[in-house]
């Protein structure tokens, strides 16, 4: 249901179906999304919940996971009457933006990057970096992806995993 609304939301030129998907990605998913451009081949982790998707473009095979806030830092200068900063975010093709990042202003976060869970991105993010804590990158390790690979590890393995790190931490509280 998430994705077929998010068609609708993004996609349909009928404004009255794409308000009613828009109100119900807000009321079951808690997700706001407004580009002018996104590409469909966007995935959402997680529905995206708690996110709020605000972009001027959003380009190919970009992976959004949940609680992420995409949008403006715009500010008004009194002393000139104007609004300065003005302009969302464009996400450059095969990006991953992790839980909770925030990437806000009239910025480009470049191809093949990944942005960390927390980060908070005000400035552009140069192509093939890993974006974190706020305003830092650096080169990406390109033998590895992060947070997302279409070869995604099975529920199992991960399960297995952390009955090992119970394992070991009940074993050192004795």
């Amino acid at each position: 249901m998430f994705d077929k609304l998010v068609r609708i939301n993004c996609y349909s030129g009928n404004k009255i179906l794409k308000n009613i998907a828009k109100n119900l990605l807000e009321k079951l998913y808690c997700v706001e999304i407004n580009c002018i451009e996104i590409d469909k081949s966007v995935l959402f982790a997680h529905h995206a919940r708690g996110s709020i998707i605000i972009a001027s473009k959003i380009c190919e095979n970009v992976v959004i996971c949940q609680n992420v806030t995409i949008g403006t830092n715009m500010k008004y200068n009194k002393i000139n009457n104007e609004w300065e900063n003005i302009g969302n975010p464009i996400i450059c093709k095969n990006a991953v933006i992790a839980d909770g990042a925030k990437i806000l202003g009239p910025i480009i976060i470049g191809e093949n990057s990944v942005v960390a869970a927390g980060a908070i991105i005000t400035k552009d993010i140069p192509a093939n970096s890993i974006a974190y804590g706020v305003n830092q990158f650096k080169a990406k390790d390109t033998n590895y992806d992060f947070v997302y690979n279409s070869n995604m590890i099975k529920f199992e393995k991960i399960i297995e995993a952390n009955n090992k790190l119970i394992e070991i931490f009940n074993l050192e509280k004795l």
